[in-house]
């Protein structure tokens, strides 16, 4: 079984009566709904509203793969726990980072850049699959639409993606990396570009597989999670005199 956490800032829902008619439960456990029918996942969803901002050291410990989708609410994730996500990444949990999560703590600590781009409102979006053979890819068409989405285009001040997997085209002319993989440490990262709040694109069913096949592909490699800590002085295996 693949222990997923869907982690939202859940800010948007609670002040926006446009969002909560799309999101009545708000985006996490709507993100959860669809991911349940998974015979293969156990899911929580979590926001802010939960101990330790919704990322306590429990918590994190018993997560594979965790989903994070924010922002406005960037600056209010406290150091610690941001730290403390990074730290579970690179000891081997998989993350994938969900639309506006591109500003996150987690995301630009991970990514090393300011991770900025261009955006405007509101632009019928293509998704071109680049890499049909990528599990991310498995099941989905060569490219998906999306009938009304918020512009996010190039330049993205990011590192070069290990695997480009998406790239979004905009009805107004843009084009955008929109789901791109890296690793870092032992743990997978993907960013996902789709999914503005004020649009109802995870009702989408191919956006749906798509962060399912995402779930799978970012689960943890490693049997053990490795210790970041340094071991110190290790007896030798074989005694030499």
């Amino acid at each position: 079984m693949i222990k997923v956490t869907v982690w939202n800032e859940y800010i948007h829902e609670k002040s926006d009566e446009k969002v909560r008619e799309i999101y009545p439960h708000g985006i996490h456990n709507y993100i959860k709904s669809f991911l349940d029918g998974e015979e293969d996942f156990t899911v929580k969803a979590v926001s802010p509203d939960d101990p330790e901002h919704g990322l306590s050291d429990e918590l994190l410990d018993n997560t594979d793969v965790l989903l994070w989708w924010a922002h406005i609410g960037h600056s209010k994730v406290p150091d610690d726990r941001a730290k403390k996500v990074v730290d579970r990444v690179l000891s081997g949990m998989g993350i994938i980072f969900l639309h506006s999560a591109h500003k996150s703590k987690p995301m630009m600590s991970l990514l090393g850049t300011t991770c900025s781009l261009a955006w405007r409102e509101g632009s019928r979006e293509r998704l071109w699959c680049c890499n049909p053979s990528h599990p991310i890819a498995q099941g989905l068409p060569e490219h998906i639409e999306i009938p009304q989405e918020e512009m996010y285009g190039e330049h993205f001040d990011i590192p070069q993606p290990e695997e480009l997997v998406y790239l979004g085209w905009y009805k107004t002319g843009e084009v955008f990396r929109s789901v791109i993989t890296y690793t870092r440490g032992y743990g997978k990262i993907v960013y996902i570009q789709p999914g503005h709040e004020t649009n109802p694109t995870y009702h989408i069913p191919e956006i749906q597989q798509l962060i399912k096949n995402a779930v799978r592909y970012a689960k943890p490699c490693v049997a053990v999670r490795p210790t970041l800590e340094c071991i110190g002085e290790p007896a030798p295996l074989e005694n030499i005199k």
